[in-house]
């Protein structure tokens, strides 16, 4: 059946509005809008499949599982804590892969049999890396769920099961192309699903907001696929768009932390990733209260403050703006340094900050702001660890070990906000707690931070 041209230029609508998303949320400012217009799209795509003259088989059950799945996803995202946010986002990244792999699953069982051979190599494809989307997703979210261990997981054996699970499923998918089979089709699905596991656990955690971004690439890829499995467009856009956006993000991330992709994901099975543990010795470190910190502060003439996931956790942003805001009431220059994966998840802490409302010139990013350390009389570091950790320079048994870091230890005084001596979510100590030049003001970073408020404005 011929598609209506209305529904063709209702469908290049929302492509355009899922460009303009993606466009938008290349920037803080514009982010807002960005996600509203992917909505606008997304909403724009369903509504029109309902009148586009296509026959609808259990239309109850599918208006049924809208409703559901809408109600499920308002209360998810409206309800979800700043530092749920990235596990949120894996979990709904995991369900777009499982949703896409299912819907492969269930056109060839209709299908499949006397499918085309693009037909069959679209469903395969969309199977294999759906299924890896899922499973990969979901132990990401237990990661950063803290529900197992954050660190690289290395089963005996690892490297040679995950080679020949690899070899398995490619066999399968080229299996069920050659010769199409029920039998090969669940085979495929399981493997994917052993492959997705086995393929993100060796990630240790400073490594996971590469992992989200790379799942939601292969999303994305398993969207598109599904797209011409269905013979739908808009699918094969949208998919394409996020796959290629999650793409070049993954590379940005893998940049940003200094190490090939591959070191990322595999560098585990070689177990050069366990080092710069704790050394179990007791070092004396130097601490301070909430006075002796305002009056650091209060007579600085320029002041960094770095935030991280324990301000999240926290939820002390606002109070962190409102301290920024006293020490620029008295003329002394204040930056915020963003590091690239600062937090659980790719701009966190953009986000976390634009829930303040901190002014977009304040936010830096880590190449801008490096150099400016030297000239920095304090620098407040709140909530982060790995990204400040000198480890990541001079210990190359370290996790982080090659990842560009922000030189907070360049400037003069260094001051950190922490609930304990307890390492970052790399697992590792950070020398930098050790240094003369640093003083730790221990407690929630909230009630910390309250408290210098209230001596600043005493001064």
């Amino acid at each position: 059946m011929m598609t209506p041209v209305w529904v063709q230029l209702s469908y290049l609508i929302a492509a355009v509005l899922f460009i303009l998303s993606l466009k938008g949320l290349s920037s803080p400012k514009t982010a807002r809008l960005g996600t509203l217009s992917g909505a606008v799209g997304a909403l724009l795509a369903t509504v029109v499949l309902f009148f586009s003259g296509i026959k609808l088989n259990n239309l109850i059950i599918i208006i049924v599982a809208v409703i559901v799945g809408s109600v499920i996803g308002l209360v998810a995202a409206r309800q979800v804590k700043m530092t749920a946010m990235p596990q949120l986002v894996a979990l709904f990244n995991g369900a777009g892969g499982g949703a896409a792999a299912l819907v492969a699953v269930v056109e060839y069982l209709e299908y499949g049999q006397g499918a085309t051979p693009l037909f069959l190599i679209a469903t395969v494809f969309t199977v294999l890396i759906g299924g890896v989307s899922f499973s990969g997703s979901i132990v990401t979210y237990l990661k950063l769920q803290e529900l197992m261990t954050t660190r690289p997981v290395v089963i005996p054996a690892g490297r040679i099961i995950t080679i020949l699970v690899a070899v398995l499923t490619v066999a399968s998918a080229i299996a069920l192309i050659v010769t199409p089979s029920t039998l090969l089709l669940v085979a495929l699905l399981v493997l994917s699903l052993i492959f997705g596991v086995l393929f993100v656990l060796p990630v240790g955690g400073a490594d996971v907001p590469i992992v989200i971004s790379l799942l939601n690439a292969f999303t994305g890829l398993s969207v598109a696929a599904s797209g011409y499995v269905l013979s739908n467009v808009l699918l094969i856009v949208a998919g394409t768009l996020v796959g290629a956006s999650g793409t070049l993000l993954t590379s940005l991330m893998a940049k940003a932390m200094g190490r090939p992709l591959t070191s990322t994901l595999f560098g585990a099975f070689s177990g050069t990733t366990q080092g710069g543990g704790s050394t179990g010795e007791e070092r004396p470190v130097r601490s301070a209260g909430p006075n002796d910190v305002a009056i650091m502060l209060g007579y600085a003439n320029k002041v960094i403050l770095v935030p991280g996931y324990g301000l999240a956790v926290a939820q002390a942003q606002s109070t962190l703006r409102e301290l920024a805001d006293l020490l620029t009431a008295r003329g002394i220059e204040v930056d915020y340094a963003i590091h690239p994966v600062a937090g659980r998840m790719p701009g966190h802490m953009n986000v976390l900050l634009a829930e303040a409302s901190v002014p977009y010139e304040q936010l830096k990013e880590m190449e801008e702001i490096n150099p400016e350390f030297s000239a920095t009389d304090v620098v407040l570091v709140v909530g982060a660890n790995d990204v400040v950790n000198p480890a990541a320079r001079a210990d190359t048994t370290a996790p982080i070990y090659g990842m560009p870091i922000l030189d907070v230890d360049n400037a003069q005084q260094v001051v950190f906000l922490k609930r304990s001596m307890r390492p970052g979510f790399a697992g590792i100590e950070n020398e930098l707690l050790y240094d003369p030049k640093t003083t730790l003001l221990f407690g929630d970073a909230k009630d910390s931070l309250t408290k210098v408020v209230t001596s600043l404005k005493a001064m």
